[in-house]
């Protein structure tokens, strides 16, 4: 997002859909999109049958209870095409902030597209299917690298979209994008939103191998940062980790729409981008489960349903609280909710409430994403299977081995890349 101060122009990244050859950001900014490899390749083959998560999150189960109907879901991107078959009806009016030609329906490279119907596509015309089919979408499109150079864009726009989702009626905000770079605009925007109750999830981005950088917003302690696992449950390796690691979701082996022409999906990695996606799909089904429940009290149920195969009260730098399991609530009404009024992310008090639930009787256990985070790595984990799920990142066990000083690791995720 934003870099630097005043009138320095901001960078920003897409964080995912790695696949894709998009360039590399100005040397000047510091930044780079992370998006190496060699060009994917279109396909015209049931992009549904590729969505090798849905079954493992038991997402046809789930729909039987919650589809996210009653959620609003602001997606913070390149923009969303809001007449891809899969998202007809699905998108609300949101916001330009990039106050460049066009509007928030204008995706200029198909990212947020992806992203929006990772979250609510409905899958029709063979399109991607979301995991919360029942929310909506409220697109607010910023600017990254690529389309900063080519167009004047508004410096702000990153801030300027987060207070506007902060203002309006939305329960989630997702943002695949990402910077090394602070901006007190930001900062201030971003706990403008807390105060309004709102849940804020971004990437953690796509360069752990090359100088894994915090990344901001996921890297602010208001922002929930996710990382990304593949379909055997493990974090994959471009996956950025530290102290802003708050959770795992799926990431590895997504679909996504290959340009902006939305002509075929193509195949690759959707990154942290996809995996920001899908924990904000989770949300939206918990919280459209239990709707007088705060931000707070969903997030509590999300990292206390997480799977992981260590301590409750530490957080694994590589994972967060764990790989994220929306069934634990939705089929098993596992989960404790917790104070509505304290974070789970920082263990303090928050002045907003999206919802109107009574105080509980006792405040969050979890860690703050403030404390320290632990490494908590460990071989043969003898964690309890409570879930009938084949993929580590809904079951209970999930083996992590670590191999510190090369390059190998069993169970390495990747944060958003700058």
């Amino acid at each position: 997002m934003p870099a630097g101060m005043c009138q320095t122009r901001k960078r920003h990244v897409t964080l995912g859909l790695r696949g894709r050859l998009l360039g590399t950001a100005a040397a000047a900014a510091g930044l780079s999109l992370g998006l190496a490899g060699v060009a994917p390749a279109a396909f015209a083959a049931d992009v549904q049958s590729k969505q090798w998560y849905l079954g493992a999150m038991q997402a046809e189960e789930m729909w039987k209870t919650s589809t996210g109907e009653g959620v609003k879901v602001a997606v913070i991107d390149s923009g969303v095409n809001s007449s891809t078959a899969s998202l007809k009806g699905q998108v609300l009016k949101g916001l330009d902030a990039t106050e460049a030609e066009g509007d928030e329906t204008d995706d200029y490279n198909g990212h947020g597209t992806t992203m929006a119907e990772l979250i609510a596509g409905t899958g029709q015309g063979g399109g991607l299917r979301g995991l919360a089919p029942g929310a909506k979408i409220v697109p607010m499109r910023i600017s990254d690298t690529q389309f900063q150079n080519e167009n004047s864009v508004n410096a702000y726009d990153s801030a300027d979209a987060i207070r506007a989702a902060a203002d309006s009626d939305v329960k989630i905000i997702s943002m695949s994008f990402g910077s090394e770079f602070k901006m007190e605009r930001e900062i201030e925007a971003v706990k403008y939103a807390q105060s309004k109750g709102k849940l804020f999830f971004a990437a953690v981005g796509n360069e752990a191998k090359k100088g894994n950088e915090e990344i901001y917003p996921a890297a602010y302690p208001e922002v929930v940062g996710v990382a990304s696992a593949d379909s055997k449950g493990k974090v994959a390796e471009y996956s950025q980790n530290g102290s802003t690691v708050d959770i795992a979701a799926p990431g590895n082996d997504i679909p996504y729409w290959c340009d902006e022409t939305f002509q075929d999906y193509c195949d690759g990695d959707g990154g942290t981008s996809a995996a920001t996606a899908i924990a904000s799909a989770s949300a939206a089904l918990v919280w459209s489960a239990h709707p007088d429940w705060t931000a707070n009290q969903v997030l509590n149920v999300l990292f206390d349903t997480a799977s992981r195969d260590w301590k409750d009260d530490t957080l694994s730098k590589y994972l967060g609280h764990g790989l994220i399991r929306p069934s634990m609530n939705i089929l098993k009404g596992k989960g404790e909710p917790g104070d509505p009024d304290i974070s789970p992310l920082t263990n303090e008090k928050t002045s907003g409430s999206a919802g109107s639930a009574a105080p509980s009787a006792s405040a969050s256990s979890q860690p703050g994403k403030n404390e320290k985070a632990e490494d908590a790595a460990m071989a043969g984990s003898s964690a309890e299977r409570d879930d009938n799920s084949q993929l580590g990142l809904i079951i209970g066990g999930v083996a992590v081995v670590l191999v510190l000083g090369g390059a190998a690791f069993a169970l390495a995720r990747k944060r958003r890349a700058a």
